[in-house]
């Protein structure tokens, strides 16, 4: 059984409130649960309104699967949320 995680950070340029910034993740969350099945929160930067770190976890049988599942969720954010840039991500499997 392989775990994979990836930490994405991201800006929300133009943004100016934290209820903006919830509106703005709780659609991408669903978006990427609906459209992957992964298990995803924001699990950084609670409190600045134009940041965010998001987490994203799957579990399957091959590593390869994983890896690529977890690249596709965020060039799935980069190509599809243009509201919203992709900073840096990491990937990790156990």
């Amino acid at each position: 059984m392989i775990i994979g995680t990836c930490t994405i950070e991201l800006h929300i340029p133009g943004n100016g409130s934290l209820k903006g910034k919830r509106r703005v993740l709780k659609s991408v969350m669903t978006r990427v649960r609906n459209q992957f099945n992964v298990s995803i929160a924001e699990v950084g930067d609670h409190e600045l309104w134009q940041s965010a770190t998001l987490g994203v976890a799957c579990v399957s049988n091959g590593s390869d699967y994983v890896h690529g599942l977890l690249t596709k969720v965020v060039e799935w954010i980069e190509t599809n949320r243009p509201d919203v840039e992709v900073v840096d991500y990491r990937i990790e499997m156990f």
